[in-house]
């Protein structure tokens, strides 16, 4: 683990490695003001960090000693090159998987990845009861559970759950996920073994936001090939979410996602400008809807655009799970299905709420160039 020179850390590069290309891109960007993030003081994540906390790692090793507990203060966590949390032993089970994989984030830390060959694979990181955390610049493999559970409850003919997400976001606030790169590749689910007639699936979420996290921006991500991908707020028994779980999701790109982008539960959430690319006849992650309005959501969409090759409806794109006194709301402005404007999906379009911040979306027409050009590591 390398401690960086004043001049390096100003200069935001490393040994000739160059941070993304982004205009705006900086070890010391806080979260922008065009979402939730932005909101309650803001999110600086480890922006204050002085110089001595300020550290670059290539390894597991490396990295759990700059998240420790050693370290006072804000910091910021540099990652060099991909960095296999198994450190080459398999994981001889869940608990083993559990303790060794995990990537505990501390408050007041940004975890950024220098260059475009930045990330982990056989990791989980995990935002948990803390506060102030960037995750910037990552490429992230989805890990996959080495003892995944069968349940022959789960629906007529039962199913296997997998834990471990790729980032967790648990009863945490003032988080910013931003240009990080999420896929199961190259262990999809074609790859795996079928069990009790059902894929013996080890993927869980790429991203969960649940236990009345709040005050969230996920921004210019690439999230692809996946089958559940993003909850906010995981049961419709957390009647504490109520009032939490305020989220933005912008500028993202889903492609070849199944569901899940997000599916939400009682969070204000807002949607702008991402673009959602599926097929309803992928042969490996076939698209089943994008949008999932649940329990009690309430969520506002400006200007996405969705390209679903197959859809047959709106409900393809934005799907209802809630009704009755239980329903939630989608209210969009501009957003476009296959290059029409998307119809009514079924959900109630109540105005429940006003986006509080300041926000400028380009019309949906333009999405998908603009996403393509800046969603994922290294952009």
């Amino acid at each position: 683990m390398k401690h960086l020179p004043l001049a390096l850390i100003l200069s935001g590069a490393l040994a000739g490695h160059a941070l993304a290309a982004s205009p705006d891109f900086s070890i010391y960007q806080v979260a922008p003001p065009d979402g939730w993030a932005a909101q309650a003081g803001g999110t600086r994540g480890g922006a204050d960090a002085p110089a001595a906390n300020v550290f670059t790692v290539t390894n597991a090793a490396q990295l759990r000693k700059a998240l420790g507990k050693g370290i006072q203060g804000s910091r910021i966590v540099q990652v060099d090159g991909i960095i296999d949390m198994s450190e080459g032993r398999p994981y001889v089970g869940k608990a083993d998987q559990a303790k060794r994989g995990q990537v505990s984030l501390p408050a007041n830390t940004t975890l950024v990845g220098l260059g475009s060959h930045a990330g982990f694979i056989n990791a989980h990181l995990k935002v948990s009861k803390v506060s102030q955390v960037i995750i910037r610049n990552l490429k992230l493999r989805n890990p996959c559970d080495v003892e995944p559970a069968w349940d022959p409850r789960d629906g007529d003919e039962g199913n296997w759950n997998a834990e471990f997400d790729g980032v967790s976001i648990v009863a945490s606030h003032h988080v910013w996920v931003d240009r990080n790169s999420f896929t199961d590749a190259p262990v999809t689910d074609d790859t795996l073994p079928v069990e009790n007639g059902k894929t013996r699936q080890c993927h869980d979420g790429s991203l969960d936001i649940r236990e009345g996290s709040d005050y969230v921006t996920v921004s210019y991500n690439h999230f692809a090939l996946h089958a559940k991908n993003m909850l906010i707020g995981a049961s419709d028994q957390a009647m504490e979410d109520a009032g939490r779980l305020r989220v933005t999701i912008s500028n993202n790109l889903f492609e070849h996602i199944a569901s899940r982008s997000p599916r939400v539960r009682f969070g204000q959430v807002h949607l702008f400008n991402n673009y959602y690319v599926g097929d309803r006849k992928h042969p490996i992650y076939r698209h089943g809807y994008s949008v999932g309005v649940a329990k009690h959501a309430r969520i506002v969409s400006h200007a996405n655009a969705f390209e679903i090759a197959g859809s047959r409806s709106c409900l393809d794109a934005v799907r209802p799970f809630a009704t009755g006194a239980d329903a939630g709301s989608f209210l969009d402005t501009g957003s476009l299905l296959n290059g029409a404007p998307l119809a009514p999906c079924g959900a109630a379009e109540l105005p429940s709420w006003t986006v509080p911040y300041p926000f400028n979306p380009l019309p949906a027409d333009a999405v998908p160039a603009h996403v393509r050009a800046h969603a994922g590591a290294g952009k």
